[in-house]
């Protein structure tokens, strides 16, 4: 008798809302649980195939597209589900939505995305908060430790027009930042390529390196405190990390980093209440001129933060 359980051949007709995408990225979807290698080892086996021809893993699907998927059998894993806390604390982060996007004031902590020894982050987490939603995906990343406004596509064609608009430098993104020292005499414009590098135990750390990605990061000096200094950051270029290892870069590490930041200056700041990094993005802007529309989006400092600013005053 044959096992009903048995995976078998799928055939899959792309939607106009599909399309677009690269069959590699498609592929991590619909086959979950699928490690990534296994995917490209299909891609390069000719095992996945478009209009019953080979494709390469950069092929963009197109509406219309029959997309031949092999059986491949999935582990069966249960991922541990978001808390009803953490989702709890997602509704209430909602800043702005409308029937494209959604923005959230991302929580210090939370990561975007499960991984790393994370059972979840804030995509699975929104998820859970809205089971009948049809599509939610992060449109850019922040770091763990970062909070603030975090961008959500709510439709395929909103993550193309944003990922558009990022790539052309057309999406305003603004950080407040605590940093040591007086930085009210500049430079305020770093210009460092930036390189990832891998340390012992695989932690990611990031450092300037002529070899690496072109970096731009323009700093604006806010209110200064003796030994620290309130700065808003602009990003020009979207490195891991980059603002981070460019304010250290230029002798102004920020509080609270325990990866690239001074360990004393982080133990006063301790004292003082700080437990976490003091990086928050405050603002977000941009034009959607196929659509006439004109999106800004602010989310305020987090007690915590704006606490330790009064204490410094």
């Amino acid at each position: 008798m044959e096992n009903a359980d048995k995976p078998s051949v799928q055939w899959m007709d792309i939607n106009a809302g599909q399309a677009g995408q690269r069959i590699d990225n498609f592929l991590l979807r619909v086959l979950k649980g699928v490690p990534k290698s296994r995917i490209y080892r299909l891609l390069r086996k000719g095992e996945v195939r478009v209009n019953r021809g080979r494709i390469r893993a950069d092929y963009r699907l197109k509406a219309g597209d029959q997309v031949r998927i092999p059986p491949v059998r999935v582990a069966e894993r249960q991922a541990p589900a978001p808390t009803a806390g953490a989702v709890e604390v997602l509704a209430n982060s909602i800043i702005y939505e409308d029937e494209r996007l959604l923005v959230l004031d991302k929580p210090a902590g939370m990561a975007v995305h499960g991984g790393s020894g994370l059972s979840y982050g804030v995509i699975e987490a929104l998820r859970a908060l809205r089971p009948d939603a049809p599509y939610l995906e992060l449109v850019h990343r922040l770091d763990r430790d970062t909070s603030g406004c975090l961008l959500i596509a709510k439709r395929r064609s909103e993550l193309r027009t944003l990922h558009e608009l990022l790539r052309t430098g057309d999406v305003e993104k603004r950080y407040l930042l605590l940093a040591r020292g007086d930085w009210s005499q500049g430079p305020w414009k770093i210009n460092a390529p930036l390189r990832k590098n891998q340390m012992q135990g695989g932690e990611r750390i990031v450092r300037v390196d002529p070899d690496g990605k072109v970096a731009l990061t323009h700093f604006r000096f806010l209110e200064g405190y003796g030994n620290a200094s309130l700065m808003e950051a602009v990003l020009k270029t979207g490195r891991t990390h980059q603002i981070r290892v460019h304010a250290a870069h230029a002798g102004h590490p920020l509080a609270g980093d325990t990866k690239y930041g001074d360990a004393e200056f982080n133990r006063e700041l301790r004292k003082l209440g700080l437990k976490r990094l003091f990086l928050h993005a405050h603002f977000v802007a941009f034009r959607d001129k196929e659509r006439q529309r004109e999106i800004e989006v602010s989310a305020p400092l987090a007690p915590d933060l704006r606490k330790l600013i009064q204490q410094l005053e």
